[in-house]
This record gives C-alpha cells, sequence and structure tokens, in this order.
C-alpha cells in the first residue's frame, strides 16, 4: 500500500499510524494562537524600582531649584505572559487513525509559537495512566517538545478530572488560555474551566463518522472550537 504524504503537503492526510512513536506538526497556516489582544493581555505588574516620574517631578519643582523633596516616582510595569495550558488526550480512541500522533504535532507547534510569542505553557495529558502533569507551568522553550514526543497512548479517557487538574493550576495565573487537544469520544459531561481568558476546543475526531461531542461540549462552555488540520 502507498505510504500517504505528511502534513507538509496541504490537502493530503496524515498517514494512519505514526510509526516508532512519531509526531506531526500541523500545516502554520492552520495553527493561530488566540487573538493578539489575548496573547499579551497588559496588566500593571510592578517589578523592582521606581521610576523617576519626570513630569510630575518638574511641576513640584516649578521656578526654583531640583531638591530632593520634588522628586516624584512611579511602578515599572510589564505585560504579563499568557498560560498556555495544554490538556491532551491519550486515550485509546486517539490512537486510530493517526489521531493522537496529529494532536502530538498540534501540542509541540503550540509550544514553539508560545515561546516566540514569549508566553508560558503548561502541558497535561490524560488517559489510561490517568493524568500526568508532563509540563508545570513555566517559560514556554522550544524544547519543551520532547515532553510531547514522548507522550504514550492508551486506556480510558479521564477528562473531568484532568480539567480539574487544569483548574488548579489555572487559578495560579492571571492570564491564561486553555487547550484541549480530544476526539470528545467519552461519556463525562464536566463544567468548564474558569477564569481563563480563552478556552478552544480542537477536535481530532474522524471528520467524516464524528460524533460531534467537542462541538457540543464548545457550545456548553461557550469556547471557541476548532476542527483539527487533517
Amino acid at each position: 500500500m502507498a505510504s500517504k504524504k505528511g502534513l507538509s503537503h496541504p490537502g493530503q492526510r496524515p498517514p494512519t499510524r505514526a510509526a516508532g512513536g512519531r509526531w506531526l506538526a500541523p500545516q502554520s497556516k492552520s495553527f493561530a494562537l488566540p487573538q493578539p489582544s489575548l496573547q499579551r493581555k497588559a496588566q500593571s505588574n510592578p517589578i523592582d524600582g521606581p521610576q523617576l516620574a519626570w513630569q510630575r517631578t518638574l511641576v513640584a519643582k516649578g521656578c526654583g531649584p531640583l531638591a530632593r523633596k520634588h522628586l516624584r516616582f512611579q511602578a515599572l510595569s510589564k505585560s504579563l505572559p499568557l498560560l498556555h495550558c495544554i490538556v491532551l488526550d491519550t486515550s485509546g480512541s486517539m490512537r486510530q487513525d493517526g489521531r493522537l500522533a496529529l494532536a502530538k504535532g498540534f501540542a509541540a507547534r503550540l509550544i514553539e509559537v508560545a515561546a516566540r510569542a514569549g508566553d508560558d505553557v503548561a502541558l497535561l495529558s490524560f488517559g489510561g495512566r490517568g493524568v500526568e502533569l508532563l509540563m508545570p507551568p513555566g517559560p514556554a522553550r522550544a524544547s519543551g517538545v520532547m515532553h510531547v514526543r514522548q507522550c504514550g497512548g492508551g486506556g480510558g479517557t479521564p477528562l473531568a478530572q484532568a480539567l480539574l487538574v487544569a483548574q488548579a493550576l489555572l487559578n495560579k495565573s492571571q492570564s491564561a488560555a486553555l487547550w484541549l487537544l480530544t476526539d470528545g469520544r467519552t461519556l463525562e459531561q464536566p463544567i468548564a474551566v474558569k477564569g481563563v481568558a480563552h478556552t478552544v476546543i480542537v477536535d481530532f475526531d474522524d471528520p467524516k463518522r464524528g460524533l460531534g461531542r467537542c462541538a457540543a461540549l464548545a457550545k456548553r462552555w461557550g469556547a471557541e472550537h476548532r476542527l483539527a488540520p487533517f
């Protein structure tokens, strides 16, 4: 049987099996972080050392010589990085038709893009081994894709438990986005993760014989629903 081409060829489906644990990177055109306004949510974040407020200082000085009592200061501030919390479904159903390989490639690409944006990343997987925290929240690094490559697959789909863990991580973040990478093949009906700036459900179900559960979950949560780039 002739082998199928990878995702670097637009319009082609990925291989139905990822031999040797290979992961497949999605096309860059089909990949996008949340809207720019959410990528860098500007919030006041004082850092060490005040900054001299020249305008207020000159007003206080008036026409006389500058003295220490005239000095006015303001706190420095910077934009907080957005935390991208990636929740990756590694259950048995994701092993069919190369779904897991494709999802791992999407997660790897997300980490790389977040690293270039100066954002933070956390990575969770859920499947037969339960919920695993593969990358705790921290600055995104391109080397983080190694954690994605090492993900195995199989077993059940503890989605609700994974979201509880994600919620605990995101409770400590001031600006975050949740990425749920799944085929939605579970009977669980978990509640949405709260306190996030944006939630994206990336649907890896069979595009021809899908159950529509990811779309239904996104509608119930008020989240963005994206079809995986098959």
